[in-house]
């Protein structure tokens, strides 16, 4: 239901009419740019004068909510930004309205609209408020759906729309019990929406790099066509290397290939920017780095190493698990088993053993936490 409500709402729509001054391109790719680097400061220098040198448009506002927005990303569990989100989103909105009053047929005002509207409903999608979140996405669609029709060239609007026909088709087919809702949207076409967000990546102006995120995680979790999305994660890393979320997806889709060096390096300096307190790196980030740092270093044979890496993993998610316990610390809690089994500290093995098994079961670690508890783990 969550993936249903988050692909009906749009998403990063943006688009500037076809009269609009260089400077105002120069000033809103300076902020695009700036923003996906994790340089919220600037982020919003640039944008408050964006609105004060051009008042008239509802870019400004939409950008300052973007900032919010990045900043809800890098830790969805943090919902102090919400609100002013919220806020943000129904400033850009009344503009847009405003403006609609005097002209329905403002482009720019139509596509900002509808993006505001979508990510108000991308954010009740994921904070469970289904309802709300499904009538944001019914409101946008038709919205940004008129814009198109009036600037069918815009390269950026196809975003939306991408999204929107790839998700459509696949959600359905995975979830079952989604396609009696699918009734009332319309048809997808997951060839049509590759189509869509490459369009948007290759050609957009201000929408190219989030096309790029979606056809990384879409290539990545859905057609498990690792190569594809390994080619977009290192197109984003290299262009934002401190942002967060690009560089845990680098070395995440590197895990996944089996490419340890490549991982191995990405991780560290993930661990770095944590410990330098770089701006995104949180808690969550700094999990994830140790917890691969630790797998490499077992795997490896450097037990005393991957002994300390996997124990700050379990520390990290006791304090970060709430709803659920993470597969992270079901997999640190067995693999410390077995690092005490290899140094020979076998009373202390058999105590992580029997914590697993009063975890919940993750890719059989109970089972496996069963059977070194009958005969100690060895590698050999």
């Amino acid at each position: 239901m969550k993936l249903l409500l988050i692909f009906i709402s749009l998403f990063f729509l943006t688009s500037t009419g076809k009269t609009v001054a260089s400077d105002f391109d120069s000033l809103t790719s300076k902020g695009i740019k700036e923003i996906y680097n994790i340089k919220f400061s600037e982020a919003e220098t640039t944008f408050r004068k964006l609105m004060a040198d051009y008042p008239e448009s509802p870019a400004g506002r939409f950008f300052l909510a973007m900032i919010d927005w990045w900043k809800i990303l890098i830790d969805l569990d943090y919902e102090g930004y919400d609100d002013i989100f919220y806020q943000k989103l129904e400033d850009v909105i009344f503009q847009c309205d405003q403006i609609l009053d005097k002209d329905d047929k403002n482009v720019d005002a139509l596509f900002f609209k509808g993006g505001a509207i979508g990510f108000r409903g991308r954010l009740r999608a994921l904070r469970e408020s289904w309802l709300k979140a499904a009538d944001d996405g019914r409101t946008a669609l038709p919205i940004v759906q008129y814009a198109s029709k009036l600037d069918p060239g815009n390269r950026d609007v196809e975003l939306g729309f991408g999204i929107y026909d790839y998700y459509a088709s696949v959600i359905p087919d995975r979830y079952p019990l989604i396609k009696p809702l699918m009734i009332f949207f319309p048809k997808g076409n997951k060839e049509k929406g590759i189509g869509h967000l490459m369009n948007t990546a290759n050609y957009g102006k201000y929408a190219n790099f989030e096309a790029q995120y979606f056809l990384m995680t879409l290539y990545y979790q859905y057609e498990n066509n690792f190569t594809k999305a390994a080619e977009y994660s290192q197109e984003l890393y290299e262009k934002f290397p401190d942002n967060p979320i690009f560089e845990r997806w680098r070395g995440r889709i590197a895990v996944r290939m089996g490419q340890t060096y490549i991982a191995d390096t990405v991780f560290q300096k993930v661990y770095f920017k944590c410990a330098q307190r770089y701006a995104g790196y949180y808690e969550k980030s700094e999990r994830e780095a140790v917890y691969y740092l630790g797998v490499f270093a077992k795997d490896s044979y450097q037990l005393d190493t991957a002994k300390f890496y996997l124990q700050r993993t379990l520390e990290l998610s006791e304090k970060i698990d709430k709803k659920e316990t993470s597969g992270f610390l079901v997999n640190a809690v067995l693999y410390l088993g077995m690092i005490n089994d290899e140094l020979g500290n076998r009373e202390k093995a058999l105590e992580y053993y029997h914590r697993v098994l009063d975890l919940r079961d993750f890719a059989s670690s109970r089972k496996q936490a069963e059977q070194y508890i009958q005969n100690p783990y060895k590698r050999f």
